[in-house]
């Protein structure tokens, strides 16, 4: 199996573009799949420089209805017209994030995804959990048992009685089956890394080896001390699970350095371009 970043916030060592976004690659014996395609084009670029080839990728994972996940699927769609790529059909939906009444008439600020993607012929439309086949599976969270991440405040729907909170039912989840390891691979955790593996927990009857995900705790502003003691209660907490965890773009690098403090070697960050080492079972 292989997997490695197309792109995230940060620089890499392989020379690729960065910027607020994310995709993966993912490579096992029967898919070769990506999951989120960042912001814009410069994640099928950046594939084309790590030696990539778009033109064989079977399958595209949409973890969520954001511009930062989707930007490259239209332009991917332009090189691969085969690929399904599943998406909730939530994610659809009319997201806006509220910068602010300093923001004046700009305040609230379209995050959604190209509507032009609705219209590709390879689009698959799904409704909560989904199993691709023996190898892939999508699921979403049904309850949660902890409070979502203090950073959603912001992001919001629009329907027909005006802007309320995005109570993110448009997001799923990626477990892959592969080399005698199951992985988790989420885009941002807007419905909390805690409650994710809680539900992973309740649906498998188990926890994943490995699990890749953003956790949505980055902040442009300092932090109030409230949101520090938050980041440190959530990392306690993944300490409890015999699980690595890779993080990555919405994590913020403040957030990263707190909660590697308490998880050390448990917790790794994905730079753009990464390869994520995931030995077979027994290697």
């Amino acid at each position: 199996m292989k997997i490695q970043n197309l792109i995230e916030n940060t620089e890499g060592k392989f020379g690729c573009a960065f910027a607020h976004g994310l995709s993966f690659y993912v490579e096992t014996n029967n898919h070769k799949l990506l999951v989120d395609l960042g912001p814009s084009d410069e994640t099928i670029k950046n594939a084309y420089k790590l030696g990539i080839d778009l033109e064989k990728i079977d399958t595209v994972i949409l973890s969520h209805g954001h511009y930062d996940h989707s930007g490259g699927i239209i332009p991917f769609s332009k090189i691969n017209k085969e690929a399904t790529i599943y998406m909730q059909n939530l994610a659809s939906g009319q997201y806006y994030a509220d910068d602010g009444k300093k923001a004046g008439d700009a305040r609230f600020r379209y995050i959604g995804i190209d509507k032009d993607i609705l219209q590709l012929p390879q689009v698959k439309f799904v409704d909560g959990d989904y199993k691709i086949d023996d190898e892939l599976e999508l699921f979403t969270v049904k309850d949660r048992r902890y409070p979502l991440p203090f950073t959603n405040k912001r992001l919001l729907i629009k329907d027909k009685e005006g802007y309320v909170k995005d109570d993110f039912k448009h997001e799923h989840f990626l477990v892959v089956k592969a080399d005698g390891k199951h992985i988790l691979i989420s885009g941002c955790a807007h419905n909390g890394i805690l409650s994710i593996m809680d539900a992973y927990e309740k649906k498998y009857n188990s926890v994943p080896d490995i699990v890749i995900s953003g956790f949505h705790l980055m902040k442009k502003v300092d932090y109030r001390e409230s949101e520090i003691q938050e980041i440190q209660d959530i990392a306690e907490k993944l300490t409890k699970y015999p699980t690595k965890f890779y993080t990555c773009h919405c994590t913020g690098v403040v957030a990263f350095d707190e909660m590697k403090q308490i998880m050390k070697d448990q917790l790794e960050y994905v730079h753009s371009g990464d390869v994520i080492d995931v030995a077979p079972e027994g290697v």
